[in-house]
């Protein structure tokens, strides 16, 4: 799946606070390899699951491999739009 890294960020910081303990707790990854799928770079505690940035329009082209977190976290977002309304 392409993506590109701005809408990626955006949907980091849509995000409500304790969704990375809950998207790595769900998914049973390290809390640090969902923060470097969202852009993070700390790959001693934790790792990068098959993301490939290309430069371009929007902060460049995310290509991801594995959607899992960013299933999860708009499965967050779209619960926590449902608990607003």
């Amino acid at each position: 799946m392409n993506i590109s890294y701005d809408e990626l960020r955006s949907i980091k910081h849509s995000l409500p606070t304790g969704s990375v303990s809950r998207i790595a707790e769900k998914l049973n990854i390290e809390e640090q390899t969902v923060r470097n799928y969202f852009g993070a770079q700390n790959y001693k505690e934790g790792s990068i699951i098959n993301l490939n940035i290309e430069p371009g329009p929007g902060g460049g082209i995310v290509h991801l491999e594995d959607v899992s977190i960013l299933h999860v976290a708009k499965s967050i977002i779209k619960e926590r739009r449902t608990i607003a309304r």
